[in-house]
């Protein structure tokens, strides 16, 4: 599927650069966490490669890397997880540009749209972002990404069609839980480190809030 995820993944990379989203950062660039979670990812990518099991899927992590960073820088970052990804697992070109799709574009995409349908229809309340925009969105979009990579991409040996169906959805669900409680834990404590997130759209007070995108 180098046909479909390379371009894919070049006019995304693209379309992120062009809009220049490092203005937005201040003089001490990216809180920490984002770095850290940059690092993180290419280890979730290649679960299935360095545990040597074809049913232990990735994870993806790129909901949780949008709410933190906002869709451009995201996927500007996107693009050393993919190297790293690549050099960790061993992957060639092909399925290095196939994770990078449907691991970190397609899902960051689709969450990104969802995302601004519920901001922009649901009720604005704290729940609905830790809730919508942090496990349901997730959700759906991991399910749907990892259901389109398993009926698009070659199976791995040893699994059936409707057996690596399960073990995506699976980790669909596993990937959501956890970027909803981290999310939670962020808004609780460290709202600045979402990018995503503001007191002013979310929480019905008076205290300032963070960028929101």
């Amino acid at each position: 599927m180098l046909w479909l995820a390379a371009p894919a993944c070049v006019l995304a990379f693209a379309a992120a650069l062009a809009l220049r989203p490092w203005r937005t950062l201040g003089p001490g660039g990216p809180p920490w966490p984002w770095l850290a979670w940059c690092v993180v990812m290419p280890f979730l990518w290649t679960a299935d490669r360095w545990s040597a099991m074809p049913a232990a899927q990735p994870l993806s992590g790129a909901c949780l890397l949008l709410l933190m960073a906002g869709w451009p820088l995201a996927t500007l970052a996107l693009v050393p997880v993919t190297l790293l990804a690549a050099w960790l697992g061993q992957l060639g070109a092909a399925e290095a540009f196939e994770r990078a799709l449907w691991l970190g574009v397609a899902p960051a995409t689709a969450a990104l749209l969802l995302g601004a349908a519920v901001r922009r229809f649901a009720p604005k309340h704290l729940f609905v972002y830790i809730f919508g925009r942090g496990f349901l969105v997730p959700v759906l979009v991991n399910l749907a990404a990892g259901s389109a990579r398993a009926l698009a991409s070659p199976l791995p040996q040893g699994l059936a069609l409707a057996d690596l169906m399960v073990a995506r959805w699976l980790t669909g669900w596993g990937d959501a839980v956890l970027t909803g409680m981290i999310t939670a834990i962020f808004v609780a404590f460290r709202p600045q480190w979402l990018a995503t997130y503001a007191d002013r759209l979310y929480l019905p007070t008076d205290h300032p809030g963070g960028n929101a995108s």
